[in-house]
């Protein structure tokens, strides 16, 4: 076994020797080093030699094999070749073209959301934050909205508890910023919000902006100049609004907002069911009863509050036709906007 050893490390360093190139390199690695190569070949029959001879034959053989690896090593660096399968080299195709990472981009949602709160903001408004998880009393007796209203049902709502929930909608920051600020008050707060809901015009989790102006003498004017100019900045045209007659417990009056169908104009296609008209948002002149609940003076102030869906408008400017798309994570999707 030692002469066999004596002769692999004498036939490596001739043959080690007489190497000129990378594809010489890899075959010298395979038939000496490799997994099925001389040097692990021997290493294997080692349990063949007598058990008193086997600690020093062992010995010598790790030394030859070591020293192999080391030649081997030195003679890829003296040809500034490589060998695919030694342990840490690399190899570097100069000539191949640099993988640039593809540069991101804003969601749908993000890049609606961001553009409403740019409007609002240009016309005066401040931008308010507030939790999703969201205390009972805010999300609806301080909006008036008492127990027995359906608004409270499992089926609309997720309850964390008795009296903690996922916000329903925005709305809530009116209470809490009312309470704790005096008119004037021009403030707008987006966000999460949540319900039991899900088609392709209504997904559990989605955006809304909460907007709501608070003073002395404002009229249902106001709130109608405002939501026109929005809505011609929004859809870069000047866009017909009907304002129908609604309910809303914390708005009295309230309304549900259309805009002349972005597509046809208002001359009635498919997307607008041929009535010329797609609901945009609701409205109303606050609820003198939400007035109360905060501390002012009904008397005194007044004010105006309206509500919209980022996803609804974002499926109106790009003629989307399933709010679930949103959601997918399909880039070939996401990558258009």
């Amino acid at each position: 076994m030692e002469q066999e050893l004596l002769s692999l490390q004498d036939e490596a360093r001739k043959n080690l020797d007489q190497l000129t190139d990378g594809g010489q390199l890899e075959d010298f690695r395979i038939r000496y080093l490799g997994r099925k190569g001389l040097c692990s070949t021997i290493m294997r029959e080692l349990g063949t030699v007598a058990p008193e001879e086997r600690p020093r034959v062992g010995q010598l053989a790790n030394t030859i094999k070591a020293e192999i690896e080391k030649l081997f090593a030195e003679k890829m660096a003296l040809l500034g070749g490589s060998s695919s399968g030694a342990t840490g080299a690399t190899t570097i195709d100069l000539s191949l073209p640099g993988r640039c990472p593809e540069p991101g981009r804003l969601h749908p949602v993000t890049q609606i959301m961001t553009e409403v709160c740019s409007i609002f903001e240009a016309l005066g408004f401040s931008v308010a934050e507030g939790p999703d998880v969201e205390q009972d009393h805010y999300n609806f007796e301080a909006l008036n909205i008492p127990a027995h209203h359906p608004a409270r049902d499992m089926h609309d709502t997720f309850y964390v508890s008795e009296s903690i929930l996922l916000r329903t909608h925005t709305s809530p920051m009116q209470a809490r910023i009312m309470e704790s600020q005096q008119p004037p008050l021009r403030v707008i707060a987006p966000g999460k919000v949540y319900r039991c809901d899900s088609d392709i015009t209504h997904t559990p989790m989605f955006h809304q902006v909460e907007g709501f102006l608070v003073d002395t003498k404002v009229s249902f004017a106001d709130l109608k100049g405002i939501l026109t100019v929005f809505t011609q900045k929004m859809f870069d045209k000047e866009l017909a609004l009907r304002f129908r007659p609604s309910f809303f417990p914390f708005t009295e009056p309230s309304a549900e907002v259309d805009i002349a169908c972005v597509i046809c104009g208002g001359s009635g296609c498919r997307v607008c069911k041929q009535t010329g008209w797609l609901e945009i948002l609701g409205a109303g002149m606050i609820d003198p009863e939400v007035f109360k609940m905060v501390g002012y003076d009904p008397e005194i102030y007044s004010g105006f509050a309206f509500g919209l869906g980022i996803e609804r408008i974002a499926m109106l400017k790009y003629g989307i036709n399933d709010i679930r798309l949103y959601y997918e994570n399909d880039l070939r999707f996401l990558s258009q906007f």
